[in-house]
């Protein structure tokens, strides 16, 4: 099973294991023996390298004869799997339903083009941004300008704290330059994100972990947290993950100790700071951002 498909359209299969790098402790498919697999249900991602990777995994990975179902809205890459899986030398059938466009095959004997669309999704060094990065992963081929204004803004901080949304590092990497900072966790629900931030972050005081800032590491006692928060779910905007942020981040820190926030400007989280903060100042509202710096 790769991601959650709604279950109406494609179950999955019994005894089956997750590899999304979106859901924490899942496999990774990219470790999974060639050929090991006789059953694979995958939804699609809407990135079409992205997709294009996560499809050739899922094929390898398959043993001939083994059974692919892949499925996508038709706006977010569904239209395209067909074109994809014939490329690959899949001989398939298509069907459309709520909007989704369903395929399924047998992974044939020869496949072609699965080593090309391996290598164009793997991890790579950018040369402009200086980094590790990986496609799928968020802003993964350009300098997010919310994390670029508030990294032009963040004062020296100091002590233990975190990036909640770590991406790749970037944010990490400008906290880290403080000499006072004792301890930085580094949080992100994305696999691939962890693992870039990995390489891409040499310091003793980083601890990162693939975990979800709603529900998985519970931190305490921090002095200062730093994040840029998603409001996307599945490409829909929802305004209730960055608030989810803004509370854990409340949890997390000590009394007196501080939040620096970026958020696009239209989103509404004063509304949520207020009342768990004594203080919560703008900084800068700049390029459709705003900042934030909220004392507990």
């Amino acid at each position: 099973m790769y991601g959650v498909p709604p279950v109406e359209l494609a179950e999955a299969p019994t005894g089956s294991r997750q590899f999304s790098p979106l859901i924490p402790g899942s496999g990774k498919l990219e470790d999974q023996a060639g050929g090991s697999l006789t059953e694979m249900v995958l939804l699609a991602p809407p990135g079409t390298v992205e997709r294009r990777y996560t499809t050739a995994l899922a094929l390898k990975a398959l043993a001939p004869g083994g059974r692919l179902t892949i499925l996508a809205p038709k706006d977010r890459g569904g239209s395209r799997l067909a074109k994809e899986l014939k490329g690959f030398g899949c001989d398939l059938s298509e069907t459309s339903r709520r909007h989704y466009r369903i395929c399924t095959c047998e992974r044939p004997a020869q496949l072609t083009g699965i080593e090309e669309a391996i290598t164009e999704g793997a991890p790579r060094y950018d040369e402009s941004l200086g980094l590790w990065t990986q496609p799928g992963v968020f802003s993964w081929n350009r300098l997010d300008p919310g994390s670029a204004l508030l990294e032009q803004n963040l004062p020296a901080l100091s002590g233990k704290g975190a990036d909640f949304g770590c991406g790749i590092g970037i944010l990490a990497r400008a906290i880290l330059k403080g000499p006072g900072v004792t301890h930085l966790a580094l949080l992100d629900i994305d696999r691939r994100a962890t693992e870039m931030a990995a390489r891409n972050i040499e310091d003793q005081r980083a601890e990162i972990h693939w975990t979800d800032v709603r529900s998985g590491l519970r931190l305490s006692g921090l002095d200062f947290v730093v994040m840029n928060p998603p409001f996307h779910d599945g490409g829909a905007e929802d305004q209730s993950l960055g608030q989810s942020f803004i509370r854990k981040a409340a949890e997390a820190l000590r009394l007196g100790g501080v939040l620096w926030l970026v958020a696009n400007r239209h989103l509404p989280y004063e509304g949520v700071l207020k009342p768990l903060f004594k203080r919560v100042t703008p900084k800068v509202e700049a390029a459709g951002y705003k900042i934030y710096e909220a004392q507990k």
